[in-house]
């Protein structure tokens, strides 16, 4: 394969390069460990990977990677072709026996009988794989590895714990060089520690996985939650409240019991088998069967702030961004099959008008059609991926199609935001279901009084709340915006006698909606100063002599310093104006 300079800045090309650059750096690692054993090496979405079984139980360690990484510069400057070799299954299970790469020789055994059997050399090294790759290792020009990590074989508990080696490689030193900018960037803002430093959530030994909210953390929730309903309410939404736990034979004739049972917990109550939810949308169905509804009642709007669990295996764990409970912003639309389309569009907006609030404008939409294990008739299918084709059409957005990664019910419009640090995240999503009303047998009266079966929306804006959560405060490194800070102004007295006035304004801000609390603290106002910067707090209204006989505020605004006095009525009415903007 051959690839221009230009061609390297593709999907395809990216992928090409990455890929060629982890066979440069699984072959460095041969070389200065001899005896490894080699696991699976892909490119993925911002760089690239390799499994490591290293002799002897060793292990990588940080000071390795310069030295790989200068193998890997003497090998890319040797500028050695990659060179495809088709080989026979069983001599391709001998070569890699002989070379005592049994996860290799694993690998070759679990090939489809069909698939041919490719290997790729450059110089003295030889690998499985599939390719392509460059035309040469010289053709890699910038690259740098990032980290170590350990990694199951396959991702399997069970199986040998490996060593994982991660990097990134790029068409131009000034893209790595921003990558690497970016990726700094983004540990300072990891979620984890911010949330720990700031107040927000904790997790604790006896609970992995499920986050505890501090006071603050519950503060920034409600807020979220608060804009969430008055938003839904004037989109004509209801909201609703299911069960935690429901009869197992529920799971069973929704389909999840056969297609997602792995990711669920179970419970036993009085000899029955009950399931812990992981969703909430059969719960919505058992309250939409539980009365009668007419045309007249379409279409139905029905959110739910549903409480979930879902069975995450302890090494994907990652702060608020991988939890086993979370908070679903569901909703679930019942309609007739000619409002399907109109509600469908009808979603999409208002999905974007709650990222944009959110400082989200790099949205980028991706239609999901329908996957191999699956409920329901290829005729529901062909409606619904139709129904999601004409909305997206309608509204003039563009889109993606991802072939085969529909939900087992229904096909999907996934909605990806970008951050500030250009990282994507797929956060909300809406699905077209024709299977489940069947399963449930659920209907509705036409108008000439015959029963009809409704077409079911599933929606979620946010996704999950608390990942959701995470996201925001990494994009905003923990400065939220004033709406959204869990304290949105610090009251400073400069001394003993301006603490009674200090408390008199943070009552009067509190009385006006705004969240405000005094530091009383024997302290200098330059130490309370740096407290209150380091904790991101978006106004702090320091009070001396001159405040306190004018009834003002000297206020210092973050990222932009003293501002200067001014009344406190006025400070009040124009944080107000800018907590309701919610910009």
């Amino acid at each position: 394969m051959k690839l221009t300079g230009k061609d390297l800045r593709s999907p395809e090309g990216l992928e090409v390069l990455r890929h060629s650059a982890s066979h440069v750096m699984a072959d460095a690692v041969m070389q200065l460990f001899p005896g490894t054993r080699l696991g699976y090496g892909p490119a993925i979405e911002d760089g690239f990977y390799y499994d490591f079984g290293l002799p002897d139980g060793a292990t990588f360690r940080p000071e390795d990677l310069p030295r790989i990484e200068a193998k890997m510069r003497e090998i890319i400057a040797e500028d050695l072709p990659f060179a495809r070799e088709v080989v026979r299954r069983d001599d391709a299970a001998r070569i890699l026996k002989e070379a005592g790469q049994d996860l290799k020789v694993q690998t070759v055994e679990e090939l489809p009988p069909e698939e041919e059997v490719t290997f790729y050399r450059h110089g003295g090294f030889t690998d499985l794989c599939r390719g392509p790759h460059l035309p040469s290792t010289g053709r890699i020009p910038a690259f740098k590895l990032l980290s170590i990590a350990g990694a199951y074989w396959k991702g399997d508990e069970r199986n040998p714990m490996l060593q994982r080696i991660y990097g990134t490689a790029f068409p131009g030193k000034k893209e790595l060089e921003e990558y690497v900018r970016l990726r700094e960037e983004a540990e300072k803002r990891d979620h984890r520690r911010l949330g720990r430093d700031l107040g927000l959530f904790i997790f604790f030994d006896e609970g992995p996985g499920f986050p505890c909210w501090r006071p603050r953390g519950v503060t920034l929730v409600n807020t979220i939650l608060e804009y969430w309903r008055d938003l839904h309410r004037r989109a004509g939404y209801m909201e609703i409240r299911t069960p935690l736990i429901l009869n197992e034979s529920l799971w069973r004739r929704s389909g999840h019991w056969d297609n997602y049972r792995e990711n669920m917990y179970f419970t036993e109550i009085d000899e029955v088998r009950y399931a812990v939810k992981p969703m909430n949308c059969p719960g919505g169905m058992l309250l939409f069967r539980a009365e009668p509804h007419s045309y007249r009642d379409l279409p139905m709007r029905v959110a739910e702030l549903g409480f979930v669990h879902r069975h995450e295996k302890s090494g994907v764990l990652h702060g608020l961004f991988r939890v086993r409970a979370f908070t679903q912003d569901d909703a679930h639309i019942y309609c007739t099959p000619e409002q399907m389309v109109g509600e469908v569009a009808g979603v999409v907006r208002l999905i974007l008008e709650i990222y944009r609030t959110f400082q989200f404008e790099d949205v980028r939409l991706e239609l999901s059609t329908r996957p191999e294990k699956r409920i329901g008739s290829d005729d529901m299918w062909d409606r619904a991926e139709a129904a999601l084709e004409e909305a997206l059409r309608g509204l003039g957005l563009a889109y993606q199609v991802n072939p085969g990664d529909g939900a087992f019910y229904g096909p999907k419009i996934d909605f990806h935001i970008r951050d500030c640090m250009k990282r994507s995240w797929q956060c909300g999503t809406v699905q077209v279901d024709f299977a489940m009303p069947e399963r449930f047998d659920i209907a509705y009266t036409s108008r000439d009084d015959k029963p009809c079966r409704p077409v079911m929306i599933h929606r979620a804006a946010l996704g999950s709340i608390e990942r959701f959560v995470g996201i925001l405060i990494e994009h905003h490194g923990g400065a939220f915006p004033v709406w959204l800070a869990p304290v949105q102004a610090r009251v400073l007295p400069l001394g003993e006698k301006h603490r009674a006035y200090a408390e008199r304004v943070a009552r009067a801000l509190g009385d006006a909606g705004v969240r405000a609390d005094a530091d009383m603290r024997d302290e200098k106002a330059g130490y309370k100063i740096r407290e209150a910067t380091l904790e991101k707090i978006p106004y702090m209204l320091i009070v001396g002599d001159r405040e306190v006989e004018a009834e003002a505020v000297s206020v210092r605004k973050r990222g932009v310093g003293d501002t200067g006095a001014v009344p406190l009525a006025r400070f009040t009415q124009e944080i107000r104006e800018e907590i309701a903007r919610r910009s």
